[in-house]
């Protein structure tokens, strides 16, 4: 399953208050929430998916799969359910070890998604793209040429892995209400920013929100008004 949604729609809500009924229910112990970077991990109470990977960031030293890792095996004996936040950061090198650690730990055949698990993917694939692998939404499809007339390398098998698994998602659910403001100015800014299609009314909208920073020069004066436009948000 996949909900997708741009910023402050509610997904992080949500995934709060799914967490809050299977605690209610005393069902915890059957879901776990993974997300590709701390910040991300510590909004929503989860763990990264490198500490369950078990490895670090770029570390070049990528985890053994052990069969009997009875820790793991104790970890993921219950789990049904598996929330994953910030899907466009996730790359398809990353999804498809999570998927073969699963499987091995579930100890079921290997060609049953996630060993079983129902995942829920969450986020928005016009935010950060992964790094330092391929995003989820890759087209294997289009014409490349990389390594054209080569044999696939593993690293390329198990991507092709991992976006097989994207594939087979049959249900998505997209939130669509800003909960963040109601002003359909602002709102029609923030799809275009979302787009990198921003325009010049969006720098003069943006430019009335400044306080204090009356030096702030005009897009008109030169140099400013023969640069690209670009806008950075936090």
């Amino acid at each position: 399953m996949c909900i997708p949604g741009c910023d402050a729609t509610g997904k992080s809500q949500l995934i709060r208050a799914i967490s809050k009924y299977f605690i209610a229910t005393k069902r915890m112990q059957m879901m776990r929430k993974l997300a590709p970077t701390g910040i991300a991990a510590a909004k929503i109470g989860a763990m990264t998916i490198h500490s369950f990977l078990g490895e670090q960031r770029n570390s070049g030293k990528p985890r053994t799969i052990k069969p009997d890792d009875s820790k793991l095996e104790k970890e993921w004996r219950l789990v049904e359910y598996l929330l994953i936040d910030e899907m466009s950061m996730v790359g398809l090198n990353l999804l498809a070890k999570r998927n073969r650690i699963i499987c091995s730990e579930k100890h079921v055949d290997p060609h049953i998604p996630f060993g079983g698990i129902n995942v829920i993917f969450f986020g928005d694939y016009l935010q950060y793209r992964p790094v330092y692998d391929v995003p989820l939404h890759t087209d294997f499809l289009l014409p490349s040429k990389k390594r054209s007339g080569k044999l696939p390398n593993e690293k390329e098998i198990q991507r092709h892995v991992a976006r097989s698994l994207i594939l087979q998602i049959n249900c998505v659910v997209k939130l669509t209400q800003q909960m963040r403001t109601e002003d359909p100015q602002y709102l029609q800014l923030l799809e275009r920013l979302r787009r990198g299609q921003c325009n010049y009314d969006d720098y003069e909208l943006l430019l009335t929100q400044v306080i204090g920073q009356p030096s702030v020069g005009s897009l008109n004066d030169s140099p400013w008004n023969k640069v690209n436009l670009i806008f950075y948000f936090q």
